[in-house]
């Protein structure tokens, strides 16, 4: 077992935090109907894509039916539907889906992560509950420094919560703190050279890409230009895409 695996192990078995350990316990046992003959994970979800990662995506928390239902991010539910096809579009996942851990999806440079791992009440984990959970996503970026280049969060939420930790984990972050906006870039030094890029985009949430806020065209941009900040074309069996329209 790697370094990266067992921080993924850890995190599973995590109960930090009571609100969110009761909720996510509660939703597993009473379960949605369309859902009712399924297991549900039931537990903290930790991060999925590969150890040497060259992007990272932070999102929110797990969704109840969706990722604490699965136990992966983002798999199983309507805000995972769009990220993995745009990740599909520009060529950094496998297939277009992501319906559940054996569905064989494969992502290609590029590892998806959470600054909170329990699946929250009406979707909105507290600022203690994201400080609480912050730990893990200082871990994940430190075990990740040696590939990282560059990192796109998804909302303010994240936003806020990402920027401490990649100072924590040893980037230079400015000061004043960068403020969340959607195409926000942010150049970030670190110790022996490792220079990140961070990029902010609004979230994939249903409320967002439902009004238009956030559209595909707009996701796969930003996507691409942190694909391209990344170097992604440089990775192994990577597979590049054409965007559509």
């Amino acid at each position: 077992m790697d370094a990266l695996d067992d921080l993924d192990l850890r995190i599973s078995g995590c109960r930090a935090c009571p609100r969110l350990v009761g909720w996510r316990e509660e939703v597993a046992r009473v379960k949605r109907a369309a859902f009712a003959d399924q297991a549900y994970w039931g537990r903290p979800v930790p991060g999925f894509g590969p150890p040497d990662a060259r992007l990272l995506i932070v999102g929110l928390a797990p969704a109840a039916h969706g990722g604490n239902r699965t136990g992966r991010m983002f798999t199983g539910d309507r805000s995972g539907d769009v990220l993995y096809q745009a990740l599909y579009d520009v060529g950094l996942a496998s297939q277009p889906t992501s319906a559940a851990v054996d569905d064989g999806l494969e992502l290609y440079g590029v590892r998806v992560t959470s600054p909170v791992h329990c699946a929250p009440p009406a979707n909105k984990p507290t600022p203690g509950e994201r400080e609480t959970c912050r730990p893990w996503l200082v871990q994940e970026l430190r075990l990740l420094r040696p590939t990282l280049r560059a990192v796109v969060v998804l909302g303010a939420f994240g936003w806020q919560a990402t920027l401490p930790a990649l100072a924590e984990a040893g980037w230079r972050v400015p000061r004043p703190r960068p403020v969340f906006a959607h195409g926000a870039r942010v150049a970030l030094d670190g110790a022996g050279g490792s220079a990140l890029e961070l990029f902010g985009c609004f979230h994939v949430s249903q409320r967002n890409t439902f009004t238009g806020r956030l559209t595909p065209a707009m996701l796969r941009e930003v996507l691409g230009a942190a694909a391209g900040a990344a170097s992604l074309s440089e990775v192994p069996r990577l597979r590049r895409r054409g965007a559509g329209p």
